[in-house]
């Protein structure tokens, strides 16, 4: 595809644009965007409008672009704004991608990272010359709190649809459009979304809810029905609040060590990956301490264990949500997910009220919920609020599971619009339940039919991926999906035969199509070439 040189001033139409020369002329160009308005007309959705707040030349490892932060305004006078950024690289090849967030957001991604699960052995979007872009989904975190986990915001209701519905995502988009066209004169020709976590929330948000705002959707552990795994989380919150419930990190590490000394070699071979998890079906009471007491860190008390079956099994609970959704199907921790995984696992201290930084991820991100977005009360015990009987606080759950879960499996106006959408989750992950997105996919399958699936939707599950390879995964994933998503936009071509990285062990397998899995065959068992895709 043709690219356009960045920076040279030139004029279109009466304005100074970024279209042409050499670096001689970059740091004008690019200043010319300084203070430029972005009137409320170029968004679809209600904003006053915004305004570009820097623009500046700037260099890294994917080479020097343009970085314009821009700031869109809120209806809501007492609302944050939506703050942006956009990247336009020296060389554009006239397509564009925008990356979702984490958590609860509050900070803009990095605009010059890598897709989720992205590959090592390429370059990042920015270096290929992609114009790239993000927000802190319309607020910004307190710098006080840990990354990702500051829901304050959710006591305006601007602020918690711009994050939670995911109306940040429309307004950055066509903000961002704007500016780019601004820059180079011309629109992308092409424009993509990749995130992971809430960003893989958002990427399914934007195929369901403006399935022409996008021709590629790159989605990775999405926690898509967020209501969802919320009610589950502040069950397992309760759970492992009682007395001798909580199982420590010695206690954590046992439980996936002996998971994955039990499994491992259900795929052929034993390398410290469950690549075949529905045949796991490990027993926590073979850790029992004897009596069922606790006796320290080489077993586990009939306590732990009720935990560890109740973080491990289907949360349902026994009334009506506005969503829809009935349950949460629990998490992977007796086929191969490591609970102990640092900030982003079960923590080192069991839940309390007040809250320690030192509990699981979720069970804060709980904790900030039912403080910010269901009680909006900072003062409130997240602990007194049980998900299985939440008495006067149900009519806001069930109102607020409208707005997070964004669960509408009817897909085909994004098929039909030429969209194409790939779907990743690590079979281990510890803080978004694989069997989550295959309960999506399944739905999608049933919706739009299988055939019509396939032609444009692949889902991925990858054996001993984690949680955003965060940590020391047993399997650290990456993939060029994005290259994989040009070929399919641009010429038809689905994904064949994909092979995914483990960049912590420098090996190889074939990345299965679900519900396939690994099967080692013969040879070198650091190639893919050893394994067949097996159901």
């Amino acid at each position: 595809m043709r690219k356009f040189s960045l920076f040279a001033a030139v004029l279109v139409a009466g304005a100074s644009t970024i279209a042409g020369a050499g670096p001689a002329t970059a740091a004008t160009a690019c200043t010319d965007l300084d203070q430029a308005a972005i009137p409320a007309s170029a968004m679809s959705l209600p904003t006053t409008g915004g305004r570009v707040t820097s623009a500046a030349v700037a260099t890294g490892p994917a080479g020097e672009y343009c970085r314009v932060d821009a700031d869109l305004f809120p209806v809501d006078r007492t609302a944050p704004s939506i703050k942006l950024r956009v990247a336009l690289p020296r060389d554009w090849n006239r397509k564009a991608l925008m990356f979702g967030g984490g958590g609860y957001n509050g900070t803009i991604p990095d605009v010059a990272s890598n897709v989720p699960f992205g590959p090592a052995d390429r370059p990042v979007p920015l270096a290929r010359g992609y114009a790239t872009f993000a927000s802190d989904s319309g607020h910004q975190q307190n710098p006080a709190s840990p990354p990702s986990l500051d829901g304050s915001f959710g006591a305006n209701d601007e602020a918690l649809v711009n994050f939670a519905a995911g109306d940040a995502l429309k307004k950055t988009r066509d903000a961002s459009l704007f500016l780019i066209r601004r820059a180079y004169g011309t629109s992308p020709a092409e424009t993509f979304f990749a995130g992971g976590s809430t960003g893989g929330r958002e990427a399914l948000n934007v195929a369901q809810r403006w399935p022409t705002a996008f021709d590629g959707v790159i989605s990775a552990f999405p926690a898509w029905n967020n209501m969802a795994e919320i009610l589950d989380l502040g069950y397992l919150t309760q759970v492992l609040s009682q007395p001798g419930a909580f199982p420590g990190p010695e206690k954590q590490k046992l439980l996936y060590t002996s998971v994955v000394n039990a499994c491992d070699g259900l795929d052929g071979i034993r390398d410290q990956v469950v690549s075949n998890p529905g045949a796991c079906h490990f027993d926590p009471r073979v850790l029992r301490c004897p009596g069922g007491t606790d006796a320290g860190p080489a077993c586990l008390s009939d306590a732990q264990i009720g935990a560890v079956k109740a973080m491990s099994s289907p949360f349902r609970w026994p009334y009506r949500i506005a969503s829809g959704e009935t349950q949460y199907p629990g998490f992977p921790f007796l086929s191969g997910a490591d609970m102990s995984t640092p900030f982003l696992g079960f923590g080192t201290t069991a839940p309390a009220n007040p809250m320690p930084v030192t509990s699981g991820y979720g069970m804060q991100y709980w904790d900030q919920w039912v403080k910010y977005f269901l009680t909006r009360d900072p003062q409130y015990r997240s602990l007194d609020v049980d998900p299985r009987h939440p008495g006067k606080w149900l009519a806001r759950i069930s109102e607020l599971s409208k707005i997070e879960d964004r669960n509408n499996a009817d897909l085909r106006p994004f098929a039909r619009a030429g969209g194409k959408l790939i779907l990743l989750h690590g079979a281990a992950d510890e803080l978004v339940s694989p069997y989550s997105t295959s309960d999506y996919y399944e739905r999608v399958r049933s919706v739009v039919g299988p055939r019509a699936t396939d032609g444009f939707l692949r889902y991925y599950v990858v054996p001993g991926a984690n949680h955003a390879n965060f940590g020391t995964p047993a399997f650290a994933a990456a993939w060029d999906s994005l290259t994989a998503l040009e070929r399919w936009v641009d010429n038809g071509q689905s994904p064949v035969n994909p092979v995914v990285t483990d960049l912590a062990h420098a090996r190889t397998r074939p990345l299965c199509a679900y519900p396939g899995w690994p099967r080692y065959r013969a040879g070198d068992p650091d190639s893919a070439s050893s394994y067949a895709c097996t159901r």
